[in-house]
């Protein structure tokens, strides 16, 4: 097979995996008696990548190959994720969780080996394709969009799968049995990682790169990544990342259960939009998918900083649209709009940050980097991000009736707000070279 089309593969399991809950889990922490803690699952996933992502770049670095790294964590989060759809087949449908401890404990040590996949990822498909004499700027965004496709496709499947009476079948009418509002969505999940686990397996060495000369108790232990912030260039850049990733996870938590929320009023409880939240938000990935493959022609073109200040306010509008929009005509465009948007806002940060981070730094140090790149907006920005996100929604919002309504349009307001001081930040503090 070719080798891009192995690396395409690996990226479609890979983003399969995340999207089979990471924007649907709200509805059914809600119905599962867990709504007032959606931004703390949300924040797990940023509190583990705070440390997870940097010691699986250091094992990766010394003493494991990435590619079977990323084989091992997906085989540990599979079974963990398979847990978690256990205790809800316990509960049965449309009731609380008994155990709602050992569920959170279940799912917090899943995304532990989840959340560093995703760097490890990015590093054995560098790695491979550098190996081979590739472009990793020009051949690395074709491979990373097939990720953004398996992302689509699970959405599409949870938002449409139904499970009920024993039987299996698709729809797109409201049914409370339809994965997104059920445990179903953690079985598609850790069953996808079960099969990328023995699929690394198949891909091409990563030889680790072994030093002759004597080295650090630094080195050793990989924290020589953290000398890139020696340079003011790349300092900036590591903190403008953690304040871009504050906004990562807020819409991935609160725009299923926004949409969602228009059930509970008559005028929007027949719309599409409000009984199909997780197909609708799949336009954000659409788009994504189109966006990665712009990324060349931007970086190449305008660098670094503009293609992050174009990320920047594209989540200025991607708040900004949500609050003022409904799932009626024509309010509804204002969310595809807000969808659109998000290609830009995700990617020309996400995937353009990787690339970067990657020309940037010393062969040796690579997987640590990503990891280092990984704690910063996955990690450290997107934790203080959604968890502060959290107490603004329910602060404006409460749950009734199974649905999070409120003052929406306040909260996506100040989302937006932030987003801009960010964006006008950076323009004025961040100056690499040409």
């Amino acid at each position: 097979m070719n080798l891009k089309v192995r690396l395409a593969v690996m990226n479609f399991l890979e983003f399969a995996v995340w999207g089979a809950y990471l924007t649907c889990m709200g509805n059914y922490l809600g119905i599962a008696g867990l709504g007032d803690k959606i931004s703390w699952f949300y924040a797990i996933q940023g509190i583990v990548s705070i440390f997870m992502p940097t010691l699986m770049g250091i094992v990766a670095d010394k003493y494991i190959q990435p590619q079977r790294l990323l084989g091992l964590c997906h085989l540990v989060a599979g079974a963990f994720m398979l847990g978690c759809w256990w205790l809800g087949v316990q509960a049965g449908f449309g009731n609380e969780l008994p155990d709602k401890s050992l569920f959170i404990a279940l799912y917090t040590l899943s995304v532990a080996f989840f959340m560093p996949t995703i760097a490890l990822a990015n590093t054995a498909a560098f790695t491979i394709l550098k190996k081979n004499g590739m472009d990793t700027v020009k051949d690395f965004p074709p491979i990373r969009v097939l990720g953004t496709v398996g992302f689509i496709a699970t959405m599409w499947f949870v938002n449409c799968a139904v499970w009920q009476d024993g039987s299996f079948s698709m729809t797109l009418a409201d049914n409370a049995h339809k994965f997104q509002y059920t445990y179903m969505q953690f079985f598609v999940s850790g069953l996808l990682s079960l099969v990328l686990f023995g699929y690394c397996f198949t891909l091409p060495e990563c030889k680790i790169e072994k030093k002759e000369q004597k080295v650090s108790l630094v080195e050793s232990l990989g924290l020589n990544a953290f000398k890139l912030f020696k340079r003011r260039k790349m300092a900036l850049f590591f903190i403008f990342s953690a304040l871009l990733g504050m906004c990562l996870q807020v819409t991935n938590g609160y725009a299923g259960p926004f949409i969602t929320s228009f059930k509970g009023t008559p005028e929007f409880a027949d719309t599409f939009a409000a009984n199909n939240a997780t197909l609708l938000t799949s336009i954000s990935q659409i788009s994504e998918a189109l966006c990665i493959l712009m990324i060349p022609f931007f970086l190449k073109r305008f660098g670094i900083k503009v293609v992050m200040l174009m990320s920047m306010f594209a989540w200025v509008f991607r708040f900004g649209f949500f609050g003022v929009g409904n799932p009626a005509m024509p309010g509804v465009i204002f969310f595809i709009l807000s969808c659109i948007v998000y290609g830009v806002a995700f990617d020309f940060f996400n995937v353009s940050g990787g690339i970067f981070v990657d020309q940037e730094c010393e062969p040796s140090i690579k997987a640590s980097a990503q990891g280092l790149f990984m704690m910063m907006t996955n990690g450290l920005g997107a934790t203080i991000g959604t968890l502060t996100a959290g107490e603004i929604v329910n602060a404006y919002c409460s749950w009734q009736d199974g649905y999070l309504v409120g003052n929406w349009q306040t909260c996506w307001f100040i989302f937006a707000a932030f987003a801009l001081v960010v964006a006008v930040s950076f323009a004025l503090a961040f100056k690499p070279e040409k």
